[in-house]
């Protein structure tokens, strides 16, 4: 059988977690997947945990990061389409991947995107149907809701002089350099655990400071009208409330009014 997506976790000593996350996969009715566990030689017993499954690759090897070990399963992957998950992430419900499938099926893009449940917060992120240059600036969906096309990674894979921005950075290199096309799904495609490598207190100063060098790269000029308008518009503010065990749901609902989904 052809394989149709190719579902990707890198893994370093995540104990329970890993193995949550790949049986959440495994809960998924659509047949055409493969689940690659890259593994950077992990010492916690977590590889022992995962069932053993043909549709379960391990690929245990030393990598220097986490985007340099993605790097490293994509070059694997035998799928159409590639997503991440990071370990403590699920699949929203057992029909994802059956409901991604039909969408690529009835329409052509090389990345099909969705929304993303943070569980913690109890809310849906619902993402803009149309990529603009705007939304390149302000943050792109995240890995853990895009089907990437593997031919995209096959022209270049992250670059791992970024620690934290690599996937961001790549997003904006698929669709400003390589011309990628670009679909929303009106399908909420992961449970997010959130508080994850990039939201540590060191990671956030460094993220930010790569979000100004790729910004400036591949957006140029329009930076400067685009923090304008994040200042005008109170991004701060809006930030505050979207991480905000209160404010989230309500926040993200309206949101999804504004974008015409509610």
């Amino acid at each position: 059988m052809k394989l149709k997506f190719s579902v990707i976790v890198v893994s370093l000593n995540a104990g329970e977690e890993l193995k949550k996350t790949v049986d959440s996969i495994l809960m998924q009715r659509y047949p055409a997947y493969e689940v690659i566990v890259k593994d950077g030689g992990s010492e916690d017993g977590s590889l022992a945990m995962l069932p053993e499954d043909e549709r379960v690759r391990k690929i245990i090897k030393e990598d220097s990061s986490i985007y340099d070990a993605m790097n490293q399963a994509v070059a694997l992957a035998r799928g159409e389409y590639c997503i991440f998950l990071n370990c403590g992430d699920y699949f929203y419900d057992e029909l994802v991947l059956s409901r991604v499938a039909k969408e690529t099926l009835k329409y052509k893009a090389d990345i099909f995107y969705g929304d993303l449940y943070r569980r913690k917060l109890d809310s849906t992120d619902i993402s803009p149907d149309r990529v603009t240059d705007f939304l390149l600036f302000r943050n792109v969906p995240c890995h853990q809701v895009c089907f990437y096309s593997r031919e995209l990674f096959s022209k270049r894979g992250y670059k791992t002089k970024f620690k934290v921005r690599a996937d961001y950075e790549h997003f904006l290199y698929c669709v400003k350099r390589e011309g990628a096309k670009c679909r929303h799904m009106n399908i909420t495609v992961s449970s997010y655990e959130g508080e994850g490598f990039s939201e540590t207190a060191e990671n956030k100063k460094r993220a930010n400071e790569e979000h100004r060098e790729i910004t400036q790269e591949y957006l140029g000029k329009k930076v400067y009208l685009y923090r304008l308008l994040m200042v005008v518009t109170l991004q701060p503010v809006r930030e505050k409330l979207a991480q905000s065990p209160v404010f989230s749901s309500v926040y993200h609902k309206l949101k999804g009014r504004l974008y015409g989904k509610g």
